[in-house]
């Protein structure tokens, strides 16, 4: 049994995560049950609900958190710049880790930066043509 952790460990953190979400989606599917009640419990007394209690239904079931649910004012510009910087960086440490060859490695190092490679320019291509705000 020692073993088989040993060797498996790392499999704890995409459990640990599967596990998060499912949490964070039964929260948001009793949010969003409770929100039916209390829009029923005005429908019975013939009223109507108000607008905040109306837009809480207009978010997924399935949304994982807030500041995904709702579009930021910026559109998600800063988690983009983020990112594409996150992913420069990171390029660039592989990179340099496949050229000095650390750890007998070098090919793999090199495999590594192309992928953040690759992702970094798939975010500046998202950064200068996606979707802009409108004001």
């Amino acid at each position: 049994m020692e073993d088989l952790f040993r060797s498996y460990w790392w499999l704890l953190f995409p459990l640990a995560w599967f596990v998060s979400i499912g949490f964070s989606s039964l929260l948001n599917y009793r949010r969003q049950r409770a929100t039916l009640k209390l829009i029923e419990t005005y429908a019975q007394k013939g009223e109507q609900p108000p607008e905040a209690l109306l837009r809480v239904l207009e978010r997924p079931i399935d949304a994982e958190t807030e500041s995904r649910a709702y579009s930021s004012p910026s559109g998600g510009r800063n988690g983009s710049l983020f990112s594409l910087v996150l992913f420069t960086i990171l390029a660039g440490g592989f990179g340099y880790a496949a050229w000095a060859n650390m750890y007998d490695a070098g090919d793999a190092f090199l495999i590594v930066a192309f992928v953040m490679g690759a992702l970094a320019a798939a975010t500046g291509v998202t950064l200068m043509f996606g979707k802009r705000p409108k004001d």
